[in-house]
């Protein structure tokens, strides 16, 4: 019976998302890509303080996908003329 309980406790966790991935660091070649811009672009965030959360280690910089995220979603806007949501 022990068996059978951890394989439905297997399947359950197969199927849940990887939570993991979003908590990942990648470097900022991969944030850019992420956010479809330049890695100037975001660079120039870091010096400004306009982008998203990083992580710097030495002279590594890297950034976690779940904050890359959530700061895109609070880039979106309805119209042009808007400044909010």
């Amino acid at each position: 019976m022990e068996i059978v309980t951890m394989l439905q406790q297997v399947q359950i966790a197969e199927n849940q998302p990887a939570t993991d991935y979003l908590d990942g660091f990648i470097d900022e070649t991969a944030a850019a890509d992420f956010l479809c811009q330049s890695i100037r672009t975001i660079q120039k965030w870091r010096v400004t303080g306009f982008g998203p959360k990083f992580f710097k280690s030495g002279r590594s910089i890297r950034y976690r996908r779940r904050n890359l995220l959530e700061w895109a979603e609070t880039r979106q806007r309805k119209s042009t003329s808007c400044t909010g949501i």
